[in-house]
């Protein structure tokens, strides 16, 4: 059975591709930082629909301690897929930003990127098979106001997929980056206004976590076995 990791598979959009996962067969490792129990529901969700998955915790932003436990998992195989999910907003224009949220969200978003793909490379690479998928947003493509740490950070992600997927391509392993747009779910739910919604999104509506679950299903997926190096936007048309 192949096996993914998903970090932050205890919010909302890593709930939803946890159970994608575990629906075409994977068996899934549900990360969680702080949120245990939702980790422990999501896997709950998953067995009860027949699938296999287990709960892990540990801090991305910690290198050390990304390598052991990842490591540990290695022991059992190569993780075939892994989605670099994880990631925190702290909002303020730049002007008011402090040196702490500057820090904390590239900590999270870019080096915990880091921190959990590279112990997991050399395994992938003898396999010769793998696929990253790494969730950015939006606002690194466009920018937001209030969120040049976070922007910069998924921007900076972006760069990252096309350098490692160059590196990866000929052991047949594929990097992607995903790019929602608003998502009603996790850190945005409830969060926008409807007429804001209509104003700023073609589809006028909040897309879906099972939608960007759907997107990352199959890139994980044999079917995608071309495609790398791509950062694909899911946002209901918004330039």
């Amino acid at each position: 059975m192949k096996r993914a990791l998903v970090t932050g598979g205890s919010g909302g959009i890593g709930a939803a591709i946890c159970k994608q996962l575990a629906g075409q067969g994977l068996f899934v490792y549900v990360h969680a930082n702080r949120n245990i129990d939702k980790a422990n529901q999501v896997v709950n969700d998953i067995v009860a629909q027949g699938g296999e998955a287990q709960a892990v915790v540990f801090d991305v932003t910690d290198t050390a301690l990304c390598e052991q436990i990842l490591n540990e998992l290695c022991q059992q195989g190569a993780i075939d897929v892994v989605v670099n999910n994880a990631g925190i907003t702290q909002d303020a224009p730049m002007a008011g930003m402090d040196y702490a949220a500057w820090d904390a969200v590239i900590d999270t978003s870019l080096n915990g990127f880091f921190n959990v793909t590279r112990p997991l490379l050399m395994p992938m690479m003898r396999k010769r098979k793998g696929r990253i998928i790494n969730i950015s947003s939006v606002s690194g493509i466009m920018g937001n106001r209030g969120q040049a740490n976070y922007a910069a950070a998924k921007a900076g992600l972006h760069g990252a997929t096309k350098s490692l997927a160059q590196e990866l391509a000929s052991r047949n392993i594929t990097v992607n980056a995903v790019a929602p747009g608003i998502i009603d779910a996790g850190m945005a739910e409830g969060h926008f206004d409807p007429s804001l919604i209509k104003s700023i999104i073609p589809m006028q509506r909040a897309g879906r976590a099972e939608e960007v679950a759907a997107l990352v299903g199959f890139l994980a997926s044999e079917q995608a076995g071309y495609v790398t190096s791509q950062i694909i936007s899911i946002n209901g048309g918004m330039a």
